[in-house]
């Protein structure tokens, strides 16, 4: 059974960055594909970027594309989120997850975080 615990979210202007983490225990981190989705205020949580187990391989929503940058740490069970020139409309939970297929799809991750908020002001 893996734990994901995120961290680092908060309040920022526009224009600004935060790096959030997902710490994981309690399971073998490295086999697990992994992912980011956010779940904006009244609206269904969404595909934000995921990396391939070797962190070798990433992807992420068009909307983030060359602002955001997903990477993981095996060695120390971490992934992380840097996220730079953040827009309001970024607003949002963000939620870790890990499972067996990497896909954009909530329903393939096994495990989740509780979520850290972020939020933007303009």
């Amino acid at each position: 059974q893996v734990q994901l615990v995120e961290s680092g979210g908060g309040l920022v202007q526009a224009g600004g960055s935060l790096r959030l983490s997902c710490a994981g225990s309690g399971g073998t981190f490295r086999i697990y594909a992994m992912a980011w989705f956010r779940q904006p205020p009244g609206k269904e949580r969404e595909f934000v970027a995921r990396i391939s187990t070797d962190g070798r391989t990433t992807d992420y929503r068009d909307s983030v594309k060359g602002r955001f940058t997903i990477s993981r740490d095996n060695a120390k069970n971490t992934m992380y989120l840097q996220m730079n020139s953040l827009k309001p409309e970024d607003t949002a939970v963000y939620f870790c997850a890990a499972g067996g297929l990497s896909s954009w799809n909530t329903g393939h991750y096994t495990y989740w975080g509780r979520g850290t908020q972020v939020t933007v002001s303009s």
